[in-house]
């Protein structure tokens, strides 16, 4: 029996793959408009014949009326009725494919998803290393502290640290991991590719996340246009950022607000021109304490 459309597919027992082409599958055709079994074989090197027994399965089993084929078109278009099951029905799922087609076109230059004139500009890669990132990850896991030879903008030369760290992240541009500093005595963040390789595991630490006051503190960040500009312009910056009552808040962990703020080029506001500017930290104030103190 078919299960009935719009059920939180979170509650269905599938496969790694299967859900991955479920996903390809509301992407390509939400937001290209055709799907056809040669998307799902191209990006998952199948056959014709099991493309299209996803996609009916898919319709048959998680989405039905979801999909129209359309002779004309020679594939399948989205319903008028279309409601993601897999996805959330955003541009950035579809962005995020395509960075990724990108990214592993590099090694496999057969991979391509798209049948229309889409390109991607990724950002520089960073210096990061099996032989840095592997040790980070299990002191992560396990909790353990780590010894390091880490350099610095401000002191060049490679020095020994021992940290503990709990998180790595990667904030738009490059990678860092979340750290207890035992030199400095509080949590930092250490750019990874500024660890030299093989890091020492040392013993365990008991400064874990639950400690790091600045990444359990939830921060909601306002961005609002830039009120240097006129109201028609204001009114454009608004619906660019898809902003609700003149607002785009975002929700972020303190140890996080300042690369967003610097991703936006919020830092340095009043130096710009209102139109080169387009938006500000509406509730500087009331975060500031958790910003850097240049931004």
């Amino acid at each position: 029996m078919a299960r009935t459309a719009g059920k939180n597919a979170a509650d269905w027992p599938l496969r790694w793959d299967l859900l991955l082409r479920y996903r390809l599958i509301e992407v390509i055709a939400l937001w290209e408009g055709r799907l056809t079994t040669n998307h799902l074989q191209r990006a998952f090197g199948i056959g014709r014949q099991q493309a299209s027994k996803d996609i009916n399965h898919y319709l048959a089993e998680y989405a039905p009326g979801n999909l129209d084929y359309d002779r004309s078109l020679k594939g399948y278009k989205p319903a008028s009725t279309f409601k993601p099951i897999f996805t959330r029905g955003l541009a950035d799922e579809y962005l995020q494919m395509m960075h990724a087609r990108e990214d592993l076109s590099c090694a496999f230059e057969s991979l391509d998803v798209r049948e229309l004139n889409t390109e991607v500009l990724l950002p520089p890669t960073r210096d990061l290393r099996p032989g840095v990132l592997r040790p980070i990850l299990q002191a992560c896991r396990e909790g353990l502290r780590v010894e390091i030879q880490y350099t610095s903008l401000l002191n060049p030369n490679p020095e020994y640290r021992v940290i503990q760290p709990h998180t790595v992240v990667h904030n738009g541009m490059r990678w860092h991991v979340r750290a207890w500093c035992e030199k400095n005595s509080e949590y930092r963040d250490f750019v990874l590719s500024r660890i030299q390789d093989q890091p020492d595991i040392s013993l365990p630490g008991n400064m874990n996340k639950e400690k790091d006051a600045a990444w359990q503190q939830k921060l909601t960040l306002e961005i609002i246009p830039d009120p240097r500009l006129t109201s028609s312009q204001q009114k454009l910056i608004s619906r660019d950022y898809d902003m609700t009552g003149g607002k785009l808040r975002i929700e972020c962990r303190a140890a996080m607000a300042s690369y967003i703020v610097e991703t936006l080029r919020l830092n340095g506001e009043q130096h710009r021109q209102p139109t080169a500017q387009q938006v500000i930290l509406g509730n500087r104030q009331a975060v500031a304490e958790w910003l850097w103190d240049n931004v």
